[in-house]
């Protein structure tokens, strides 16, 4: 079998109807060229990894690999990418959206030395994105304009992943991308800067071939993590933004729980403090929840472990709120302002439930 030029890696979820017919293109498309493609699927409930494992018994270009207990586009591609011998790499989606016959193009431009990055861009002349609803559109003209002004990258359309890319420079930086989200080509053009050179290839956007489309509030807050991640030069962790997103949904549901318990516990001397331990509970519920399905979905907890996690959740919650206490207090007496105290007492707070969370409740396996 000859030695692949070029690897082409499909994060898959939910694709099993897109498969054989993204095969069947990619085969059409690379005429000539030595390819193969790598399937990475985070254990799709469908079947997708079975369907790739079926068409590769028969094509020894086409492989698979199936994550366990993790999960998340970005992370998909880079193990995809780091499991490659070829010198060069292509990320295209498994909806058949992106036009696989501009891939020859964009390798060739990587083989004459033009660019270490070619990304397709659907807003140049002979691009198109006329597939996208009004909605869609405006987000992501919205979403390029927020990344040309915080980040500042030339990409004109950031938000497209899919793009090739010589592999060496995918090696050299990939221990400081974020497997988090769902925006590789942004983290990973923001991540090299100036020594990365890139070009782009105008290319039409198509209509989705089979299932869902994966869009949803949750990867607009992932790209917003990640945006912040980069302009604070990777201080911030992207998977922060959800932690304190939740953090402020449980204040609000705190407080409702404490009112709702006000007006149902009977009057006594000791009603405030009883009906503000119910809210404490509820809100730890109501984060753990939260951050479970959220925040560390790709290291979601279930069954026993989900349990277990929830007791350490609130240990690690409730220290946190000494810490919280102590810190304004200390701050307080020594005249720092009434607010100044807070804040600093609510910061401390959340970076300790934060760093405690990932460190030992929701940990990487």
């Amino acid at each position: 079998m000859q030695t692949a030029e070029l690897s082409v890696i499909v994060p898959t979820f939910k694709e099993q109807g897109n498969v054989a017919e993204l095969v069947r293109r990619l085969d059409a498309a690379l005429t000539g060229i030595a390819w193969e493609a790598i399937f990475v699927d985070d254990n799709s409930p469908d079947g997708t990894a079975q369907a790739v494992k079926e068409i590769a018994a028969a094509d020894p270009r086409v492989r698979c690999i199936r994550r366990v207990g993790r999960r998340g586009l970005a992370g998909a591609c880079i193990e995809g990418m780091l499991s490659s011998a070829a010198p060069f790499v292509a990320v295209i989606d498994a909806d058949l959206q992106h036009d696989e016959t501009a891939l020859p193009a964009m390798l060739a431009r990587l083989r004459s030395g033009e660019a270490d990055l070619v990304a397709g861009t659907r807003y140049v002349s002979g691009g198109s994105a006329a597939s996208f609803s009004r909605k869609r559109g405006r987000i992501s003209r919205f979403a390029t304009a927020l990344t040309h002004r915080l980040v500042g990258t030339a990409l004109s359309d950031p938000m497209s992943g899919f793009f090739t890319m010589r592999r060496d420079r995918l090696e050299a930086i990939a221990p400081r991308l974020s497997p988090v989200g769902f925006k590789i080509l942004l983290d990973i053009a923001a991540t090299a800067g100036r020594g990365l050179r890139i070009a782009e290839q105008p290319y039409r956007f198509g209509e989705r071939f089979e299932g869902e489309s994966k869009f949803n509030v949750q990867i607009g807050l992932e790209f917003l993590g990640l945006l912040l991640a980069k302009i604070t030069g990777d201080l911030v962790d992207p998977r922060f933004i959800f932690f304190a997103t939740v953090g402020s949904i449980g204040l609000i549901v705190h407080l409702a729980a404490l009112k709702t318990s006000l007006a149902l516990l009977p009057p006594a001397a000791d009603q405030f403090q009883l009906a503000q331990i119910i809210a404490t509970f509820v809100a730890m519920s109501s984060n753990f929840v939260l951050n479970n399905e959220l925040t560390y979905r790709d290291r979601r907890l279930k069954g026993l472990a989900q349990l277990r996690g929830f007791v350490l959740f609130c240990i690690i919650a409730s220290l946190g709120v000494l810490a919280n206490i102590d810190l304004a207090s200390f701050l307080y007496s020594a005249r720092s302002g009434w607010w100044v105290a807070g804040l600093s007492g609510a910061v401390m707070s959340a970076l300790w439930n934060y760093a405690m969370s990932t460190l030992f409740v929701w940990r990487a396996r």
